[in-house]
C-alpha cells in the first residue's frame, strides 16, 4: 500500500489552478485542489449536478454564493456543504502561499 501526502507533489508552474482526482466512481468524487492567488473568471459560477463537500486544509480563500451579499471566507480548517445546483465561485485565494482543497462531490 502506497502512502500520499496532499502536501507533497506540488506542480512548479501555477498559472492555473490545480484539480487532482484521488478517488472517482459513481458515487463520489474525491479531489485536491491547489489555488495560489485564483480566483474564478470573472462572470463564470460553479453550478455542478452533485452536492459539494469542500474544507481548507492551508491556506485562505473566500467564496461568492449566489443570494449571499458577504462573501465566505475560508481559513485552515473551515469547511463547507455547497449543495447541488447552489451557485458560487472563487472570488480570492491567497497569493503569497498555497491553498489546499479537499473537495468530495457525492449524490
Amino acid at each position: 500500500m502506497k502512502v500520499d501526502n496532499l502536501f507533497q507533489s506540488i506542480p512548479k508552474d501555477f498559472k492555473n489552478e490545480f484539480f487532482e482526482s484521488i478517488i472517482n466512481n459513481e458515487n463520489f468524487k474525491l479531489e485536491r485542489i491547489i489555488s495560489k492567488g485564483h480566483s474564478t473568471p470573472k462572470g463564470e459560477w460553479y453550478d455542478q449536478d452533485m452536492n459539494e463537500w469542500v474544507i481548507l486544509l492551508k491556506g485562505a480563500a473566500e467564496l461568492k454564493i449566489e443570494g449571499q451579499e458577504k462573501n465566505t471566507r475560508l481559513n485552515a480548517g473551515d469547511n463547507l456543504l455547497l449543495p447541488a445546483h447552489l451557485k458560487h465561485r472563487v472570488e480570492w485565494t491567497a497569493p503569497d502561499t498555497e491553498t489546499f482543497w479537499l473537495a468530495l462531490h457525492f449524490k
